[in-house]
C-alpha cells in the first residue's frame, strides 16, 4: 500500500514539467500545471466565502489539487486552443484510469470519482471548483496585460462567453468582480 502511494506521488511530480499557456504574473515564464493546481487550492481557501453555504471547501481543494493530474498523459488544453474536445476527453479518461490506478484500489477509486465529479460539474462543490479554474487564468491574463488573450487575439465578448457561464454558475459574486476586471482591461 505505502509503495503504491509513494509511486503515485513520484508519478505526479511530472506535473511540474507540464507547461501551461498562461504566464505567471511577473511575466518571466509560463506557469506549470503543479503551480496552477496549488494556486487554485489557495483560491478556494481564500475565496471560499464567495459561494453558496452548501459548498464544502475541503472537497473543492481536493478537486483542485487533482483536477489536472491527467495532463501528465493528456497534456494541457488551453481554453483558447483548437484541439478536438472528443479526443481530449478520451485522452484524459485513459490518463485518469492509469494514474489513479497506481494508488491502492480504494484510494485510487475515490480520487478518480472526485476527478469525474469535477469534470461533470453537476455538484455545488464541482461548480465552484470549475469557477475557480476559470477565474485564476482570467486574473492571470488581466494582471499580465492580456497574456494569452493578446496572443490568441481574444475579444472581450469571447472572454464573457468562455469564462462567464462557468464562473457565474459557481459564484455570482466572483463573476461580477471578474466582469469589472475584464471591462477595465479591454477599455484600457
Amino acid at each position: 500500500m505505502l509503495d503504491d502511494q509513494l509511486a503515485f506521488l513520484t508519478e505526479i511530480d511530472a506535473l511540474k514539467g507540464i507547461v501551461r499557456a498562461s504566464p505567471i504574473i511577473d511575466k518571466s515564464r509560463r506557469e506549470n500545471t503543479a503551480e496552477h493546481s496549488w494556486h487554485l487550492a489557495m483560491y478556494a481557501l481564500i475565496l471560499g466565502e464567495n459561494t453558496r453555504a452548501s459548498v464544502n471547501i475541503d472537497r473543492v481543494i481536493k478537486m483542485l489539487l487533482i483536477h489536472d493530474i491527467v495532463e501528465i498523459d493528456a497534456g494541457d488544453t488551453p481554453i483558447h486552443g483548437t484541439q478536438g474536445l472528443t479526443e481530449q476527453v478520451a485522452l484524459e479518461e485513459a490518463a485518469a484510469d492509469r494514474i489513479f490506478g497506481i494508488l491502492p484500489k480504494k484510494q485510487g477509486e475515490a480520487l478518480c470519482a472526485l476527478w469525474h465529479e469535477f469534470e461533470a460539474a453537476n455538484t455545488e462543490d464541482a461548480k465552484f471548483a470549475k469557477a475557480l479554474d476559470r477565474l485564476q487564468p482570467l486574473i492571470q491574463n488581466v494582471e499580465t496585460g492580456g497574456g494569452t488573450w493578446s496572443e490568441s487575439e481574444v475579444t472581450e465578448e469571447q472572454v464573457h462567453e468562455r469564462y462567464g457561464p462557468t464562473i457565474q454558475t459557481g459564484s455570482v459574486v466572483l463573476w461580477k468582480k471578474a466582469k469589472e476586471l475584464v471591462s477595465k482591461h479591454f477599455s484600457s
